[in-house]
């Protein structure tokens, strides 16, 4: 924001379209939480949402966001939509601005591409109105190709992952994931290069088990750190901080909106949006094909409804059809490192002696 001048807007969801953004100027930057316990959001939201949106929310009513001049969401489960809604009536941002997406809650219906892509166009009058600037097809094309070599750089690191000892860890690639949603992309993309030419053709520090991180929001590095360090790598992921952000780029359509509109609409999706067909559950075993995967860690943030009806059934498709080794972990703003350490050893004993 120092170098360039411009505006930065905060956002909840991956995906609110922050092509459109970067196209005025904007730096969107995720807004995350810090791990550390409060006991400033209690007032705002239920104690029975998900630790997640109570964590966010927390850092909003703490000042740490005060940088802000603006936020927005996309149309997603209830309890970031109430995290969102209190932080617009007692956070207060630079300009005041704040939007919210109303993104289909079926991507699959015929009608979500024309309303999500009169969705957008809404959301670029309303950006150009608050900067002052008119988004121009060119520049709104010259984002999302920044944005795809974002996604085919990230898509090249996940590559280096399926080597028999990875030269990034999964700690690593969850840092990169992380800085891309708080940094600009293409900054990012350069520093990515970077790391592809540093890493490429190089050897790890071991091959230990290989794990697949699935489930909710996960962007504790210190869980995923402790993990590692145990002996096992984890070799790909499926969550919001992880691969699901970045997978899949804005395709060639009739118009940049229309490219838009096509890519979040396609996007590997949440549970709270895969209806009909479980679009996701083909994508995660698929993944656990093309990177040798040995067990999976589901993940759940404490709450989270969509997945809390989502991964009982994930697990048994797994273990009982794929042959996966599967550990349940829940997860609440701070981990429990002595019992999650205790649990991860002996699952990793018991997928080393293939019980």
């Amino acid at each position: 924001k120092e170098r360039s001048g411009g505006k930065v807007l905060g956002y909840f969801c991956t995906y609110m379209p922050e092509e459109l953004l970067h196209s005025a100027g904007v730096l969107p930057v995720r807004i995350l939480g810090s791990h550390q316990p409060q006991d400033v959001a209690e007032k705002h939201i239920y104690t029975m949402f998900c630790p997640f949106c109570r964590d966010c929310l927390a850092q909003g009513l703490l000042g740490r966001f005060d940088y802000l001049n603006g936020v927005a969401t996309a149309h997603t489960c209830i309890h970031i939509r109430q995290a969102y809604g209190s932080w617009v009536q007692h956070v207060p941002t630079l300009d005041g601005f704040s939007y919210y997406l109303s993104m289909p809650s079926k991507p699959t219906s015929p009608r979500a591409r024309p309303f999500l892509i009169s969705e957008m166009e809404d959301l670029q009058r309303a950006i150009e109105e608050w900067t002052g600037k008119a988004i121009s097809p060119q520049a709104l094309q010259e984002a999302i190709e920044v944005y795809n070599l974002n996604r085919r750089l990230m898509r090249q690191v996940y590559e280096l992952r399926k080597a028999d000892n990875p030269p990034v860890s999964g700690e690593e690639c969850m840092f990169m994931v992380i800085a891309s949603q708080c940094m600009d992309k293409a900054e990012h993309n350069r520093i990515l290069q970077e790391v592809l030419a540093e890493r490429t053709g190089k050897e790890g520090n071991g091959c230990g088990t290989r794990l697949m991180l699935i489930g909710s929001e996960d962007d504790d590095t210190e869980f995923l750190r402790m993990t590692e360090s145990m002996g096992a790598n984890v070799v790909i992921d499926d969550h919001c901080t992880g691969s699901r952000y970045f997978w899949g780029e804005a395709p060639p359509a009739e118009s940049p909106v229309a490219s838009l509109a096509d890519r979040y609409i396609n996007k590997i999706p949440c549970p709270e949006k895969d209806w009909d067909g479980r679009v996701r559950w083909e994508h995660i075993f698929n993944l656990i094909d093309e990177y040798r995967v040995e067990g999976a860690l589901l993940i759940q943030q404490k709450f989270c409804d969509p997945h809390e009806f989502d991964i009982p059934l994930l697990t048994k498709v797994l273990q009982e059809e794929k042959d996966i080794p599967c550990l349940f972990l829940e997860f609440d703003v701070t981990v429990p490192a002595g019992q999650f350490r205790t649990r991860l050893e002996a699952f990793l004993e018991m997928v080393s002696l293939g019980v």
